[in-house]
């Protein structure tokens, strides 16, 4: 996107018509009502305007506007008054109406903004440098824009993830997501493609939707002498491309861009789609969220014409969707048959998360109850 694409945004302050451009990684609209707020402004007024949507433009010392964001996070986090929610009647509807309020928690919190130079400064008292972690998630330098301050530590934090990486065990090494990749952090997914019998003779693989790349490296470290990874999201294709390259495992990963499967057929084809059948707020959610189970469907659907005779099709998915009702396993069973396709084994393992074992989680009892399966597929 150029800089003429980004929106701009428009305020009065000291009684002229100020404007910029509005920036946006998570495609949040540009807010229509713009204060101009400093040190001054307590929390509680703040959280206040936020709340009647009115978005606060600080002109402060940028330590306190990191201070006030905690204090809206407190203020957004309180349980709210006994009988003032509906308890929820069933699994499905104690989802949407979790999402309802972390959509109105993300509203609010978002209201706090921040100018932002040409060059990705923070031209406030105390500002911190966050040059680098701009450069790599919204490219080179432009104009000035007006940023949320959570957005800004969104990038921030994508920039210290990429340079630390997440721990894999099953590589022994680490992978480095880039901004707007989702992490490997929930490992027990990985280990169980790293511990399920191969076919045999595998001597190609495709990973679908690679992601960070992690799978397809998972797969060349057990000794799959080829391994396609494809993918649409340019930054998910340059992240797994460097992973490879960094795992020293390039001359044995080739990743593409294309929509799910790539040319010709394999005897193995491993996919691990978002789990939840929702609708994505955020770029990152893309991970986490699959409208209508379309991903999910669509590997089903093409999983045969990609298949070498013999060959196993590895699906990697959670049934949270089913503990949660958004999803049955009656369906999931159609789908595949629906496919051309029949179950040859299943290897489940329970998450780890702490979320598992959070009694205050508004869908606790559904994590609770997740498992986490390799389904291993074949013709029928």
């Amino acid at each position: 996107m150029t800089s003429a694409q980004y929106p701009l945004v428009r305020w009065l302050e000291a009684g002229l018509e100020q404007t910029a451009r509005w920036r946006s990684e998570a495609g949040v609209a540009p807010p229509e009502k713009i204060l101009p707020a400093d040190d001054t402004l307590t929390a509680d007024a703040a959280y206040r305007l936020a709340r009647e949507g009115t978005a606060l433009l600080w002109r402060g010392d940028y330590q306190n506007a990191r201070n006030l964001l905690q204090a809206l996070a407190r203020r957004a986090d309180r349980p709210p008054r006994v009988g003032a929610t509906a308890k929820a009647a069933t699994p499905a509807a104690a989802f949407h109406q979790h999402r309802q309020a972390q959509g109105e928690r993300a509203r609010i919190l978002g209201a706090l903004l921040l100018p932002l130079t040409a060059d990705y400064r923070i031209p406030l008292r105390r500002g911190q440098d966050v040059q680098q972690a701009c450069r790599e998630a919204l490219g080179p330098e432009s104009v000035d824009s007006v940023i949320s301050l959570r957005g800004l530590l969104a990038l921030v934090s994508a920039h210290e993830w990429r340079k630390k990486g997440a721990l894999v065990a099953a590589l022994g090494a680490r992978i480095h997501p880039h901004f707007g990749v989702f992490s490997p952090v929930r490992g027990e997914y990985v280990d169980l493609v790293a511990r399920a019998p191969l076919p045999a003779d595998c001597r190609l693989a495709f990973d679908i939707g690679t992601g960070s790349g992690v799978l397809a490296a998972v797969l060349a470290k057990r000794g799959i002498a080829r391994v396609v990874g494809t993918d649409q999201d340019g930054r998910a294709l340059a992240c797994a491309t460097e992973n490879a390259r960094q795992l020293g495992l390039a001359s044995s990963i080739e990743i593409i861009e294309a929509d799910l499967f790539p040319a010709g057929k394999a005897p193995l084809v491993v996919c691990n789609p978002p789990w939840l059948p929702a609708q994505p707020s955020s770029p990152i959610e893309y991970a986490i969220y699959d409208p209508d189970s379309r991903m999910l469907r669509g590997f089903l659907n093409g999983l045969a014409a990609h298949l070498a005779v013999g060959g196993e099709g590895w699906l990697i998915i959670s049934d949270l969707a089913e503990h949660l009702g958004l999803r049955s396993r009656a369906e999931l069973l159609a789908w595949i048959a629906a496919g051309g396709l029949r179950v040859l084994g299943r290897l489940d393992t329970r998450p780890q998360h702490p979320k598992t074992r959070a009694l205050n989680d508004p869908l606790h009892a559904a994590r609770a109850a997740e498992v986490t399966s390799l389904w291993r597929l074949g013709l029928v």
